[in-house]
């Protein structure tokens, strides 16, 4: 997979001319970011079905607390419906700092998102459902036909999830672009392979990596501010360790985010969390670090905020993974 990350945080009319470009410049797979405060993704992704032809798509990540898991399993198969079965369904556990504010973030965990999928994967497939889990639903369906398969991307960065992915989905989406991380996501990803369900395909661990490229390193490395104040705000003490990135600055950066004050959060990041979080700065230098994610994830998804120019970023991005793989 060689995929790029959209985020409707522009309008719908920009999100479907980027991934008109996205799908040009040869990405093979979008995901559409899901958070409450932007635009929806499963009315992006419907015009991007009807806009593009061969690309995927899908909601990457969407969780299975803002909408009931049933509900959300009919989006996505709409999406699949949608796009002739070019559908792809990206889950995760949900990002922290916005589920604060929706009451939800200690709601957060494996087993819902685990749940979601599997029952998902079900009603595809024209059965009823009944479940009482952390969810209910009883003698639930969809009421059209729905084009399979559809591949399940989980969303996630600790071990379990990374090890349930490994052993339930099709592939991890890791939120990551070090090296570092995706080493030790392997790691994670190995060991769950050893209990893979009978009947599942290759295993894709995908690096959902930041990246922002530009001709200026300067401008590309502030443009990473954004995004990398969100993983940095979401990132577990271990990962933070892992960098030398200060837990309590971190703190500070969610703090912003949850209130709001966004500004404030991107000037908190770091140069530590732009070098961390984000594959930032030229062709060369992207190309370089994306090639040493390479070495341990199978494929990569470009994620936000690309660059500093988003209709240059999607080309030179691509570029950059095909100097990486070469």
């Amino acid at each position: 997979m060689f995929g790029i990350e959209l985020t409707p945080e522009h309008p719908l009319d920009r999100v479907v001319d980027l991934g008109t470009a996205a799908e040009a410049a040869g990405y093979d797979t979008i995901f559409v970011s899901s958070h409450y405060n932007n635009r929806s993704p499963f009315a992006a992704l419907s015009r991007l079905a009807a806009a593009t032809d061969e690309i995927r798509l899908g909601p990457g990540v969407v969780n299975p607390l803002e909408r009931h898991p049933v509900t959300l399993a009919g989006e996505v198969a709409t999406v699949a419906e949608a796009s002739d079965g070019r559908a792809v369904f990206g889950i995760g556990p949900g990002d922290p700092s916005t589920l604060g504010n929706l009451g939800l973030a200690d709601d957060r965990g494996l087993r819902p998102v685990l749940e979601a999928f599997k029952v998902a994967q079900r009603l595809w497939e024209g059965e009823r459902v009944s479940h009482d889990g952390t969810f209910q639903a009883t003698d639930a369906g969809l009421n059209f036909d729905v084009p399979t398969p559809i591949p399940t991307y989980v969303g996630g960065e600790g071990p379990h999830m990374c090890k349930m992915a490994a052993k339930h989905a099709d592939g991890l989406l890791y939120n990551g672009s070090h090296p570092a991380d995706l080493r030790w996501a392997r790691e994670q990803v190995d060991e769950g392979l050893g209990d893979r369900l009978d009947g599942l395909g290759e295993f894709d661990l995908a690096a959902y990596a930041s990246v922002s490229v530009a001709e200026a390193v300067e401008a590309a490395r502030e443009a990473a501010r954004p995004p990398v104040a969100f993983i940095a705000a979401g990132s577990p003490p271990p990962v933070l360790n892992r960098h030398g990135i200060d837990a309590d600055r971190a703190d500070e950066v969610g703090d912003a985010i949850s209130a709001g004050d966004f500004s404030d959060a991107f000037d908190l990041v770091t140069p530590a969390m732009i070098d961390a979080f984000c594959a930032a700065g030229t062709v060369d230098e992207v190309a370089e670090r994306l090639a040493d994610v390479l070495e341990y994830a199978d494929s990569v998804v470009v994620g936000s905020p690309l660059g500093p120019d988003l209709d240059a970023a999607i080309d030179l991005a691509a570029e950059a993974h095909d100097r990486a793989q070469d």
